[in-house]
């Protein structure tokens, strides 16, 4: 049951009560039901306190199936599949089932970085959740920008880095099983996608700068490896400290929705062999923008865009 006290609702978004979660980020959405057929200006208050809170918690949507989770996205903008893992046949869904070799998302990570125009909205339904553990770590990079010690700032605000889907998979993981280790290789990087991204972006909306880091950067531009794992160590300690984040314990039905231009986001990998299926809606976004006004551009891309698994629809986003 969530807590409700006078000072802990914002109600500054038209119509929507949304209760705060924690100091820094996410707002859980207490009186909407979501729908494709929403009002114009209740979508347009949901996108206006998405960009202020940065994540938007909504328990209980239990009328959204997979056709309508992916309608109601639409009302953001152009849905897009993921660039190499297979959609839920007939969509452009994904389908992440921790029986399965790709299922656990447990490293930081903002959506497909890997190319320029990586996605501006995810939405992610619980479709069977575990009895205990399964829950999901937000973190806003704007707020860990915004404290970053000046010298800190001016450093990041000059760098560029190539994000890859052909990262150090192992890297940091005490064990690696091998499902997902093979679900890696024959799947996810099944075909290379590498773009260039400035290390901190100005957000299109809000104008605010942010951290833009995560697994899926390879190598700081113009650095050595050993450097840019040095100044990638202390740039995302700070987005992911403590007083950045917030933490969602789900319950079937629930559906989040995230500003993936401003957060990063972990799945704890803590329930075991317990079932756990999410889905996820992904709305087209456009290459980030570094504080000079420098463009991410894209460095690798396979050379047939519709290969099979990736449909045409993500040729201008890939």
């Amino acid at each position: 049951m969530s807590t409700v006290t006078a000072t802990n609702i914002d109600t500054s978004f038209g119509d929507l009560y949304i209760r705060r979660v924690a100091g820094r980020i996410g707002g859980e959405v207490l009186n909407v039901k979501l729908s494709a057929r929403l009002d114009g200006e209740v979508i347009a208050s949901i996108h206006a306190a998405l960009v202020r809170h940065k994540v938007l918690f909504f328990r209980g949507q239990t009328q959204l199936g997979d056709r309508e989770q992916e309608a109601f996205g639409a009302r953001f903008g152009r849905v897009v599949p993921h660039p190499t893992v297979p959609a839920v046949e007939g969509l452009k869904l994904l389908e992440l089932d921790a029986s399965r070799g790709g299922g656990r998302a447990d490293s930081w990570h903002t959506d497909v970085t890997f190319v320029d125009a990586f996605p501006k909205i995810s939405i992610l339904r619980g479709v069977t959740l575990p009895v205990h553990g399964g829950d999901t770590v937000w973190a806003n990079t704007a707020a860990a920008y915004e404290q970053l010690p000046a010298g800190l700032r001016t450093l990041a605000d000059g760098l560029w880095a190539v994000h890859s889907n052909a990262y150090d998979y192992a890297g940091g993981r005490d064990v690696v099983d091998p499902e997902r280790l093979r679900h890696y290789q024959d799947v996810f990087a099944s075909a290379v996608y590498e773009a260039e991204h400035p290390l901190v972006h100005v957000h299109p909306v809000s104008g605010e700068r942010a951290l833009l880091l995560g697994h899926f950067i390879r190598k700081i531009s113009g650095l050595s490896s050993a450097e840019s794992a040095r100044i990638f160590e202390i740039l995302q300690s700070r987005v992911i400290a403590l007083e950045n984040t917030v933490r969602w314990t789900w319950q079937k039905d629930d559906v989040v929705i995230w500003d993936n231009r401003a957060t990063q986001h972990y799945a704890i990998n803590d329930y075991g062999d317990q079932p756990r299926v999410v889905r996820r809606v992904t709305i087209e976004g456009e290459p980030a923008v570094s504080v000079d006004g420098q463009r991410s551009r894209t460095r690798r891309r396979p050379d047939a865009v519709n290969d099979g698994r990736l449909g045409a629809d993500l040729a201008r986003a890939a």
